[in-house]
């Protein structure tokens, strides 16, 4: 709908221009009262006044990607709706993706304040594809709360208007005497609940009508900590994901995959013998390999490893880490920019981060039901429409005859941007004329699932005296896939074609990286070769090993300056936002107290999102540290304490923000320390959450601070990513500060191996039947 913006949203002048708070809604025609939200001109931006500076502003800082998946997002803001039910709850169907990052939390908060109704009498599900929401179903880039912030707010006012114009003819006065209060409208003639007015309030046609939304002041949820909704259905195992889904007659279902990444079966030797084999219902040969049917996952495990096939080599084939390591640092773009000043001197780096894996904690899983003239899917799906198209493609089947179901997710990290599991599915119920649940074994997951592409970075900056003149970085990466492009199809299919894929990637990069200081003549530029592997949107993207690469040679300028690194980065910093996390963080965490030798602070900053986050950290290099005996795992250094300050403008849900901070920590910490496949002859040693080191409990820090900042704006940044790269570059720093020498391979144990690596065949192990082995 068009907006009617009259008055501004109080606190939203500073950062986010003139915000408004009354816009035009609609009420639709149902039964019960259904409200939704269209925004077209909701704000009006005012542009910053001009400042004396001396690095021109990055891309990033002035479109981000959250502002462009925002507008691609805005159009069809109004085609999602908020219904009062007969009962007095509110459902809502919301069109982007639960994958455990608590948006059904921060979303039903966002509805029952505009509704004056309780958190818990707020009903969220997952729409299922909708292709006329067009971009406005994809989940990634620590977009939803932002984008969704005001639509979702317009949708519940417009209802909460509706039901007070009904309360007041019920009651008799006006609509000014009435309030409202978990779920029940009063006045001094009475009072009357939503349950009574559901179908009283409803609509016959759909109409347009203005919804005001509450001021700042005036909020009694948003910004105060809440539990997640569904917290007591996960630690009870009521919560339910795609594999305990009940679907009449989808049979457990794995596939037999190939030795080497992307490896294609060539021929299969014994079907007739795996086909007889006990619980086996149906075995076909698929694109991806051999697909076994039956009874149970374990009779699928057991059938998996008794095929006997050939196989075509993979794309990788041969390939090793040291391998892209060489053609990375061949493909690197050239140090441009001339000497500032014939005195100046210069810093230059480079770094090298491994490839790492995306995989989630609940495998790829989908369940697909194929028939002659119709489909239907059910899978954990950040981009539901661009699944559905490709899908009915896949099929030969109209677009409208194929029905996806988003199934909320045990976790993503960017891989449920692909809907690979759900594509398999498909394929195999159409080849077996059956349903199937097929679920990947998690070797599948670690050895031919998507990984973090391999990348080098290179830096050099040139300094005069206390001044920085020149900040060049140059990022080569094996090529980031992107083609679930902006959520549907169109947009998926220009990625593939030239240069498609690398444009959208710079133009990824361009709108999320940022050095975040004045340091004169800045360029980030990146660079990415396709060597044939299957890669993703993991966790931040770019920014982790951007902002490690940026944040260890902003220590190094430091010290070749002579100055303290807190204070050398408070010195530069561009924004007041960024100064304040930073001193927070080294206030709280107490910069430069004495500590042992061996042990040394690290901290950092990120800008993403519309936020700012900080990270000190206490890192702990004594050799009785770094030595210690932990049976099957990396050991080495140990991070022993955390503060974290993030400022997202408006926090919806300080809890929520807290623990998704606490996750990046962990992630960051892996990153710098542990977590890495290690590539070999074409495939990935790793075959399991045991032989890659995620932060375990032993290096998990036993202090850890997270310090939510109070509001600087008045709307949401994203905070899904934000405490990752900080998190990433204090660690490198302190080791850097520990050691006495600068990390410039990352995780920096990804030299040791400390783990046997399963065989490739059969290429799932088997399962254990014995864990007292692993106990403590």
């Amino acid at each position: 709908m068009s907006a009617n913006p009259l008055s501004p949203e109080p606190g939203e002048e500073a950062h986010a221009g003139l915000q408004r708070r009354r816009f035009l809604g609609y009420l639709l025609a149902a039964p019960t009262l259904v409200a939704a939200a269209q925004l077209g001109e909701a704000s009006v931006r005012a542009p910053k006044a001009a400042a004396a500076v001396n690095s021109a502003p990055q891309p990033a800082e002035v479109y981000d990607l959250n502002d462009m998946l925002t507008d691609a997002a805005l159009p069809t803001s109004h085609l999602v709706s908020v219904q009062i039910n007969r009962d007095g709850t509110a459902s809502f169907e919301m069109p982007r993706a639960e994958v455990g990052q608590g948006i059904t939390t921060s979303t039903a908060m966002l509805i029952a304040e505009e509704l004056d109704l309780p958190v818990d009498k707020v009903h969220v599900t997952l729409a299922d594809a909708r292709p006329e929401l067009v971009f406005n179903q994809l989940t990634g880039g620590s977009n939803t709360t932002v984008a969704t912030y005001t639509p979702f707010r317009v949708a519940a006012a417009a209802a909460r208007g509706r039901l007070l114009q009904a309360a007041a003819v019920e009651l008799g006065g006006a609509v000014t005497d009435l309030t409202s209060r978990a779920g029940v409208i009063t006045s001094q003639l009475g009072s009357i609940s939503y349950a009574e007015l559901a179908e009283k309030a409803a609509s016959d046609r759909n109409q347009q009508v203005v919804a005001q939304l509450k001021p700042a002041e005036s909020f009694s949820i948003i910004g105060k900590p809440q539990n997640r909704v569904d917290a007591r259905d996960i630690v009870t195992g009521r919560k339910k994901f795609t594999t305990d889904l009940r679907v009449p007659d989808a049979k457990p279902t794995m596939i037999c995959r190939a030795p080497t990444l992307n490896g294609k079966p060539e021929s299969v030797h014994n079907l007739a013998e795996v086909r007889a084999m006990p619980g086996v219902l149906d075995v076909a040969v698929v694109s991806t390999g051999v697909a076994v049917r039956a009874e149970t996952f374990g009779q699928c495990i057991d059938a998996i490893q008794a095929v006997r096939a050939e196989w075509k080599p993979g794309t990788a084939a041969g390939k090793s880490d040291e391998t892209i390591l060489r053609e990375l640092k061949a493909a690197q773009l050239p140090l441009a920019v001339p000497k500032a000043d014939p005195l100046a001197e210069t810093v230059e780096a480079e770094f090298t981060f491994h490839f790492r894996s995306n995989s989630a904690l609940e495998t790829n899983c989908a369940i697909a039901d194929v028939r002659d003239d119709r489909a239907e899917i059910w899978s954990g799906l950040k981009v539901p429409i661009k699944a559905q198209q490709m899908i009915a493609a896949q099929l030969g089947l109209p677009q409208n005859a194929v029905t996806v179901h988003v199934v909320e997710g045990g976790g993503s990290f960017g891989r449920k941007l692909f809907h690979d599991a759900a594509a398999e599915a498909a394929e195999v119920s159409k080849a077996m004329g059956k349903p199937v649940k097929l679920m990947w074994h998690r070797t599948d997951d670690s050895r031919v699932g998507r990984a973090h592409p391999m990348c080098v970075s290179r830096v050099r900056a040139s300094f005069l005296g206390e001044e920085v003149l020149t900040y060049e970085q140059r990022h080569t990466s094996v090529a980031t896939d992107f083609d679930h492009g902006l959520g549907e199809i169109l947009t998926a299919m220009a990625g593939k074609l030239p240069p498609g894929n690398r444009t959208l990637a710079e133009s990824i990069f361009d709108t999320t990286q940022q050095t975040g200081y004045h340091f004169g003549v800045t360029t980030q530029l990146l660079n990415e070769v396709d060597y044939g592997f299957n890669t993703g949107s993991m966790r931040n993207v770019y920014s982790p090993d951007v902002r490690c690469a940026t944040e260890l040679v902003v220590d190094q300028l430091a010290a070749r300056t002579g100055k303290d690194p807190y204070e050398f980065r408070r010195a530069f910093l561009k924004d007041e936002r960024a100064i304040a996390v930073l001193d927070k963080v080294a206030e709280e965490g107490e910069w430069g107290k004495r500590l042992p030798a061996g042990v040394a602070q690290g901290i950092a900053f990120h800008p993403e999102y519309k936020g700012f986050a900080a990270a000190l950290v206490e890192l702990d290099c004594r050799p009785e540290t770094v030595n210690r005996p932990i049976r099957d795992g990396v050991t080495g250094p140990r991070v022993r304490k955390v503060t974290f300050a993030v400022d997202v403008g408006l926090p919806v849900n300080p809890r929520g923000l807290e623990a998704q901070m606490m996750g990046g920590i962990n992630d960051g910490i892996a990153l710098a320390l542990t977590s890495s496949l290690h590539l070999e002859d074409g495939y990935f040693l790793e075959g399991s959450w045991d032989n890659y080191f995620y932060t375990r409990q032993w290096n998990t820090p036993p202090e850890m601070r997270i310090i939510v900042m109070p509001p600087t704006t008045g709307r949401p940044g994203g905070a899904g990513e934000l405490g990752v790269a900080a998190s990433f570059a204090s660690v490198a720093c302190a080791y850097g500060r520990a050691t006495g020498t600068m990390p410039t391979s990352f995780p920096i144990n990804h030299g040791t191996l400390a783990f046997e690596p399963k065989p490739t065949v059969p290429p799932v192990p088997q399962s254990p039947t014995n864990g007292l082995d692993h106990t403590y």
